[in-house]
């Protein structure tokens, strides 16, 4: 009996000490993500069902039991067979004009000249501001699709200055007070576009270039920092957890870096700098801005305006215009020598490009200067690009940063701006990524909606929200499922030199990710249309969840 309570006592310390040991060799973990569809969009597009996150990041994914007796996790979050994707990053948009816009007179969706004045007036009587400032018109859907004057602005706001902007920002028009204000009159010219009446004095429209006359006044800091964390909300209910701002002022850079480092804003930034003088001569002095929520590191141009206002720079007249190629909004030599100094200073170059001629324009400079193929030089929009250019993209080196949703809005009236046969050149997507190898995707919001969902279901429907037109809009040039995932997440944060730390959710990597109620990957058509996002992680940390 002795002897067989001696055999019970060393079978149990042997017990005891191997149970210690094996929790001696379990890594520490912060939480464990389990019971899950995770896509990491790795390299080889692998998907598992758990995730442990530690300080931020990920720090490994696999089956539940492996990482279970792997770590040692202080929670563990079911999240009850739902579906995960890297955090979605908007390559190209607008965060501080939506910022902005949330204090605007709302003009998107009307459907009159009529409609918008109504809305400027009760946006008004409500606010009762010293100037006025809406956004969103569009005159392709009104009934009479012709541009306003300030005619009746100036009868209804004599001495209020007021300031529309059309829904692509390159076009806004404004009323007298406001011309008085920024004295632009008759005798204003500059390339592209103040547009005059026949007796020589402006009509209030102001196109592209134009815009930079009007002497608008800035919003006070402290409103504009409120605002930016009311559309950081909005951005984290959309899943994004990375924004790129296409064109900062100084000012406005400082003022991201500032909220970031006081905490303030949580939301990561690529910024890119706007075209000026002062502000190349700037940043090429002090070098690129690098925080773990900032990186400035490229520069901004504007090689056209946009094909809504028939602004974008064509190779033949447009279709319904026969006297209008365009605007070229600055001289080739502009950006050529402006190339030459990014390069020369190692700053990545991305250029605004709407139209044929405005492509064709940018890849030549690009040809002229670039030296390595990794520069990641970029054309924004790439919207109407010839065959022949298309294959350049490839050849140079250069991404392609697009907004599916540009095709599936302008699709009612593209076809007249263009004619069938440069219709084959509208929106090439697939084109573009069968070229470059990359696409970086985004929505140019507020131009379009913010939401990454939508930005999907353009790509790889081609489709609006009823299915139409059947088949799709240009279906040859649709994307694949995991082409738009990708262009979504890694592609984008390749776009911004950050596909090392962010874009996939592997080991070592940011623990950025959004849980969604739908399977992007399999999903039928409708059911894609009303994903919702479930909740949105920063850093590992919950930055918004669905109530």
């Amino acid at each position: 009996m002795k002897n067989m309570n001696k055999l019970i006592f060393r079978g149990t310390m042997l017990l005891a000490w191997s149970l210690l040991f094996a929790c001696q060799q379990q890594e520490k973990a912060e939480t464990l993500y389990f019971n899950a569809t995770i896509y990491t969009v790795d390299s080889t597009f692998s998907t598992v069902e758990a995730m442990a996150i530690r300080e931020g990041k990920v720090v490994a994914t696999g089956s539940f039991d492996e990482l279970d007796k792997q770590y040692v996790f202080e929670q563990k979050v079911d999240l009850e067979g739902q579906f995960v994707y890297p955090g979605f990053n908007d390559a190209h948009s607008h965060f501080m004009g939506y910022a902005q816009s949330i204090k605007a007179a709302n003009l998107y969706g009307t459907h009159s000249w009529e409609e918008v004045l109504t809305r400027v007036q009760d946006f008004h009587t409500k606010e009762q501001g010293d100037v006025i400032f809406g956004r969103g018109w569009d005159q392709n859907h009104w009934d009479v699709k012709e541009f306003p004057t300030r005619n009746e602005l100036d009868s209804l706001f004599p001495n209020t200055p007021v300031a529309l902007v059309r829904i692509d920002g390159h076009a806004w028009l404004v009323n007298g007070a406001a011309l008085a204000l920024s004295g632009i009159n008759g005798e204003s010219e500059i390339r592209g576009g103040i547009v005059k009446m026949e007796n020589g004095e402006p009509t209030g429209l102001l196109i592209d270039n134009a815009i930079s006359l009007l002497d608008w006044p800035k919003m006070p800091v402290a409103q504009m920092a409120d605002l930016l964390q009311q559309a950081e909300q909005n951005l984290f209910a959309a899943g994004l957890t990375t924004v790129c701002d296409a064109g900062l002022e100084r000012y406005q850079i400082e003022m991201l870096d500032s909220l970031h480092k006081a905490e303030a804003l949580k939301i990561r930034v690529y910024a890119m700098v706007a075209d000026e003088e002062h502000l190349m001569e700037y940043y090429l002095k002090v070098g690129p801005l690098y925080t773990d929520k900032l990186n400035v590191r490229a520069f901004k141009f504007y090689l056209d305006g946009a094909l809504g206002s028939r602004g974008a720079l064509m190779l033949a007249p447009y279709a319904d215009d026969s006297n209008n190629v365009g605007l070229q909004l600055n001289s080739y030599q502009h950006y050529l020598e402006a190339a030459k100094k990014l390069e020369a200073a190692g700053w990545q170059m991305c250029a605004h490009a709407i139209g044929d001629s405005a492509n064709r324009l940018v890849l030549d400079v690009y040809s002229e200067v670039l030296k390595d193929k990794d520069s990641r030089w970029r054309v924004e929009h790439a919207q109407i690009v010839h065959p022949k250019d298309v294959l350049r993209f490839g050849e140079l080196g250069v991404i392609p940063s697009i907004q599916p949703t540009h095709a599936t809005s302008d699709m009612a009236w593209a076809y007249e701006r263009l004619g069938a046969e440069r219709m084959n050149e509208a929106y090439p997507y697939k084109s573009l990524k069968k070229s470059a190898g990359v696409l970086a995707l985004g929505t140019d919001f507020p131009v379009e909606r913010i939401s990454p969902i939508l930005t999907f279901y353009s790509a790889v429907f081609r489709m609006d929200g009823d299915g139409n037109p059947p088949g799709g809009f240009g279906p040859d040039e649709m994307l694949t499922r995991e082409e738009v995932l990708r262009g979504m997440t890694i592609d984008a944060a390749y776009a911004e030199f950050e596909e090392h730390r962010k874009g996939s959710l592997e080991a070592g990597k940011l623990a950025d990710f959004v849980v969604l109620d739908t399977d992007l990957l399999s999903a039928e058509r409708q059911k894609i249309r009303n994903t919702n996002v479930l909740a949105t992680y920063l850093n590992g940390d919950l930055v918004f969840k669905a109530e």
